[in-house]
């Protein structure tokens, strides 16, 4: 792994956090945003160790994904979508209403604000897929136009790797107790829920900082 990209894209993450002190407007966030993403997936490729030639990742692209890590990266992240759709409206919470995404018709924009937080999961999932070469090449399907699909047995390996992740247990540092992954978009949705109702001051987004299988 190349760590001084990944250290680069550390420390221009550090500085895009800490710019966000001075921001007072929407518009604005979203910029900061659009560049944390960007400099995040600069390293991405750093992090894939085996079959490079096949899976690699240049920057981020869909609709259509045109490499296997993007296609993987977009089934996985539309998974957690709708596993966040859900939390919110389980709870009562409108999932097409958000906050920093636009809301546009059919769009779940809250579940997309929410899940944002979660999507590092969603990432170690995809990486652990093709670092421990559960996905083969010959899964994916390039099309005429450059789309890369996926076949229905590498489509069910990868719910199969979403599944077990879900199981898997972290230590959620505001409830301060060990949660199932698969349960975080519930706890998440409810501290929504509670600062809406200013039954709690401000909405603690979800930081990762231990997890154990």
């Amino acid at each position: 792994m190349n760590m001084t990209a990944v250290d680069e894209s550390i420390a221009k993450l550090t500085n895009l956090i800490n710019s966000m002190d001075e921001i007072r407007d929407v518009n604005s966030l979203r910029g900061i945003e659009g560049e944390a993403a960007h400099s995040y997936y600069e390293s991405f490729d750093c992090m894939i160790l085996k079959n490079k030639e096949d899976f690699y990742f240049r920057c981020r692209n869909r609709r259509p994904p045109r490499d296997r890590m993007n296609a993987m990266l977009s089934f996985v992240y539309s998974m957690l979508a709708n596993d966040v759709k859900s939390a919110l409206e389980s709870i009562g919470l409108d999932p097409f209403v958000g906050f920093l995404h636009t809301d546009r018709p059919g769009r779940p924009s809250l579940a997309l604000d929410l899940m944002e937080e979660m999507r590092p999961i969603a990432d170690r999932v995809v990486l652990s897929l093709a670092n421990l070469c559960m996905v083969s090449p010959e899964g994916f399907i390039e099309t005429e136009g450059g789309a890369v699909l996926m076949d229905d047995e590498t489509r069910k390996i990868i719910i199969d790797a979403w599944q077990t992740k879900k199981n898997d247990e972290v230590y959620h540092p505001f409830i301060k107790e060990k949660v199932k992954i698969g349960l975080i978009p519930f706890v998440q949705a409810m501290l929504l829920s509670k600062h809406i109702r200013s039954e709690i001051d401000g909405y603690p987004p979800f930081i990762m900082t231990q997890a154990t299988s």
